[in-house]
């Protein structure tokens, strides 16, 4: 082989830190990289979607699932400008994805010439912990090498740009002489130990409290056994950030759910009775949720300094890996005798399931979407991974499924972007593809984006070892969250024009590309065919016609609250709830509580 060219090292460092995978689109402003593949035989594997943010969000599902960065790629100007949002969306929920992006060469730039974009200014919020323009071929080991350990260190997402004559200029590296910069490959991450005199301090917080809730998040996964037994000392319930809903086994009868606008009804009731709070690895930015600011002593455990002690006025803010902190922590509680609290906490867990499960047994026009979820729950694989795009999907993914095993699960969590359900689904696949996924997706996100990914699983669906991806459409021709959000906070009726959606044949489509596909019109058919999708050959879509009247009532609202909002729609009090049907005030008398406890 010639020298190998800038664009050749590229790709051998990339295999130099681990990386198997990278997502893309191709387009001049990388044609030297895409070149250099040829020469590689594929090594990374380039991973092809239909659009760049497409290839940003599987990234982000790569990096979530694995808890290795993933990384992107696109040329430069559109290429580059397209992968923003998914890269917001790494930046938000705290995911190291590396993004190489493409530019104009170096003799055009400040010329106004094609696709000349100022790609520092553009990436400078979306990058801000680090984003770098390679120039001169001995820039890059040092680059690159940064761009990987900062996106890794920082659980955050990097830039690295590089020029397109410069991709294709031989390689030499930084030689042993000022103005170069030497680099090397690998990082070996940390396990931040707290601090002993603020492991005491919490103690005695802890073991003070009578009312003891936890709050956990998706920075304390792989901590769940000593979750397990600070909940079994302190007698505590245990709420789960959305981002942390694989965190701990739904199947535990203290576990009560979700927090916040996706929130359960127990937990609305923990947190408005404790007395001591304990948060571990979550930043929930809803802090009305959190207990009243003189009702609960908290401490607070996070190994990020930027994040701890902004959401609630804590006592103790523990900057520690969450696991190393709560080893430390459990030699110092004192197990509690009185278990009235944590009874207290199972006896409402239990109602709370027997709430859902009568939510979905409501009788409607087409599915009922609460039963789309709930008969898909107990079928779902041991070490199934789930995603679920925001707005009605992420209601349901939220309240009705209950997570045990090995199961993974993610969303769009901050950002709550649409859309990432399909590509987090398919970046799963190439980082577990022995794992089955499943992804919820509702009708707006498929037509936005997901049917063209459809597209993206026919191509590569036979490279996995595990075939089965099903993709699960919440299809009632609406989007549906935005038109109960008008109703419900803004006082008005549906408007058609922005929220009615064309219908589509998602099944037909699927089949038309050689995927499963499968039209649900009953709920009485959902379980079957569910049991179908789960037991395919192949990628399935379920085209599951869902109801768009099944009203998405805040489980987290007080009795109160909750039989006051179902009593404005059965009066159908149009100034605070615009239009509802006939169809909406049947199912709610079906289900509203009979009294308010």
């Amino acid at each position: 082989m010639a020298n190998p060219t800038v664009a050749d090292y590229l790709l051998h460092r990339l295999r130099a830190w681990g990386v198997d995978h990278v997502f893309g689109y191709p387009g001049d402003g990388i044609n030297g990289i895409l070149a250099a593949w040829t020469r590689t035989g594929n090594d990374p594997v380039f991973v092809q979607s239909r659009h760049e943010e497409m290839s940003a969000f599987e990234a982000v599902g790569y990096a979530k699932f694995t808890g290795r960065p993933g990384v992107c790629t696109a040329t430069s100007g559109p290429g580059a400008i397209h992968l923003l949002n998914g890269l917001y969306d790494a930046k938000l929920d705290h995911v190291p994805v590396v993004a190489i992006v493409g530019q104009t060469d170096r003799s055009a730039m400040g010329g106004s010439y094609q696709q000349e974009v100022d790609l520092h200014t553009l990436y400078k919020d979306v990058a801000s912990a680090f984003v770098e323009t390679v120039t001169v071929p001995e820039q890059l080991p040092n680059v690159l090498d940064r761009a990987m350990r900062t996106a890794i260190a920082y659980r955050t997402p990097t830039a690295v740009i590089i020029h397109g004559d410069v991709q294709e200029l031989e390689y030499s590296p930084p030689g042993h002489e000022f103005k170069m910069v030497p680099s090397s490959v690998g990082f070996d991450r940390p396990r931040i130990a707290p601090d002993d005199d603020a492991i005491r301090r919490a103690a005695e917080i802890l073991n003070a409290g009578n009312k003891v809730a936890m709050l956990v998040g998706s920075g304390a996964r792989g901590a769940r056994a000593q979750l397990e037994q600070v909940a079994d000392l302190l007698g505590a319930g245990v709420a789960k950030a959305l981002l942390g809903k694989d965190v701990l086994s739904d199947e535990l009868p203290w576990v009560t759910g979700s927090i916040g606008l996706l929130g359960t009804r127990p937990t609305h009731e923990m947190m408005t009775g404790c007395d001591t709070l304990l948060i571990v690895g979550s930043s929930l930015p809803y802090s009305q949720f959190l207990p009243e600011y003189d009702q609960a002593r908290c401490v607070q455990i996070d190994i990020d300094p930027n994040m701890i002690g902004m959401r609630y006025p804590n006592e103790v803010n523990l900057v520690a890996d969450a696991t190393a902190a709560l080893d430390a922590l459990i030699p110092l509680l004192h197990r509690k005798e009185d278990r009235s609290w944590r009874e207290g906490i199972e006896q409402n867990v239990q109602r709370w399931w027997q709430l859902m499960g009568q939510q979905a047994e409501v009788e409607t026009e087409f599915v009922n979407p609460l039963r789309m979820f709930a008969e898909a729950s107990p079928r779902l694989p041991d070490d199934a991974i789930v995603t679920a795009d925001s707005g009605s999907a992420a209601n349901w993914y939220a309240r009705q499924l209950r997570f045990r095993g090995d199961m993974r699960g993610s969303l769009s969590g901050t950002l709550a972007t649409m859309g990432p359900a399909v590509p987090y689904g398919i970046g799963a696949k190439f980082g577990q593809p022995d794992r089955p996924v499943v992804a919820f997706a509702g009708d707006g996100a498929m037509q936005m984006n997901g049917m063209a990914e459809l597209i993206t699983i026919q191509r590569y669906w036979q490279q996995w070892a595990d075939p089965r991806l099903v993709v699960a459409i919440i299809h009632n021709n609406d989007l549906n969250q935005v038109t109960w959000e008008m109703r419900a906070m803004g006082g008005a009726p549906k408007f058609a024009e922005s929220q009615s959606l064309p219908d589509v044949d998602y099944a037909a489509f699927a089949r038309g590309l050689g995927l499963g596909g499968e039209t649900v019109k009953s709920s009485d058919e959902m379980g079957a065919a569910w049991d179908r999708a789960l037991a395919a050959d192949r990628p399935t879509v379920l085209d599951v016609c869902t109801d768009p009247d099944m009203p998405p009532i805040p489980p987290h609202a007080t009795w109160e609250q909750f039989t006051d909002v179902a009593k404005a729609v059965l009066a159908g009090d149009e100034n605070r709830w615009g239009f509802v049907k006939q169809g909406v005030k049947t199912k709610l008398q079906e289900y509203l509580p009979g009294n308010d406890r």
